[in-house]
């Protein structure tokens, strides 16, 4: 003979689960929001980023060697 679960239990038991797919999708679309903003503003700041380099690379190849 199988003894039930009182409602309250299997009622709980499901929000528990519910919530943790929610905080899942929660984290999923955060991860996904700072990909997207880093991609963005690496490509924005990406041509910034090789002109500084260029400049710092034609320095130190200036720089006598001792």
């Amino acid at each position: 003979m199988q003894m039930r679960r009182p409602r309250f239990l299997t009622a709980v038991q499901d929000t528990i689960a519910a919530e943790e797919g929610q905080a899942l999708i929660e984290y999923a679309l955060v991860l996904a929001l700072i990909a997207v903003l880093s991609i963005g503003v690496l490509q924005a700041l990406g041509a910034n980023i090789s002109s500084v380099l260029d400049r710092v690379s034609t320095t130190l190849s200036a720089v006598p060697n001792p």
